[in-house]
């Protein structure tokens, strides 16, 4: 017979993960900082538009910002390599270090690849279920698909692929991603912000007399 005096204890998500440095590059230290100046320049100049056709003006948009976030991800940040997520061990909850990977200088096309490997995953896997998460957060479905489709498209470019870039497609860092257990690193503070701006976006909407 089972003991039901016995209480048993959900096991919980131990972060492994490591905050993700910027490259140590003259590059990438200038860069980082044009980065958003250039991705606000683009709203800016498509606002206007974006006001009078959401539609053209998103779609139309796609393509200079997967451009910008994948030059971002190649100057910036470094690839996937499967070298940072240590593993778990039995003892206390490892201490977070930064990772440093300028141990062995990287070509550009495996910077290039990963960066194109990332943009197909982003826009495959993470367009569609952010287009069903805004859908059952209350957008409209019928009238508004494309809206929907495009706004989750800019999403997952701004969010999902550094993410993909820089952690790959390992379960269990996308366990840490879901649960929302990453240390605060750049990539990790792009992605929440996004989704943050997107929610404060939406708030003021209902008050739109």
């Amino acid at each position: 017979m089972i003991d039901s005096s016995v209480e048993v204890k959900p096991r919980k998500l131990i972060p492994v993960s490591q905050p993700i440095s910027v490259l140590s590059t003259d590059a990438a230290r200038l860069y980082r900082h044009i980065h958003p100046v250039l991705l606000l320049a683009l709203y800016y100049l498509c606002f206007p538009k974006l006001v009078d056709d959401p539609v053209y003006a998103l779609s139309h948009g796609i393509a200079p910002l997967a451009l910008f976030q994948i030059v971002y991800c190649v100057i910036c940040l470094p690839p996937s390599s499967g070298s940072s997520t240590p593993q778990p061990t039995p003892s206390k909850t490892p201490k977070r270090k930064r990772v440093q990977f300028a141990k062995s200088p990287a070509t550009l096309a495996s910077k290039i690849i990963p960066a194109i490997l990332s943009l197909i995953a982003s826009l495959s896997l993470s367009t569609p279920l952010l287009t069903v998460i805004l859908i059952l957060f209350g957008a409209p479905l019928t009238t508004h698909f494309w809206h929907n489709l495009l706004c989750a498209t800019h999403m997952s470019l701004l969010g999902a692929l550094p993410l993909f870039y820089v952690h790959g497609v390992d379960a269990r860092m996308w366990r840490e991603i879901s649960g929302a257990c990453l240390p605060f690193d750049e990539v990790w503070g792009g992605a929440v912000g996004t989704v943050v701006g997107s929610w404060l976006g939406a708030v003021p909407i209902p008050l739109d007399w």
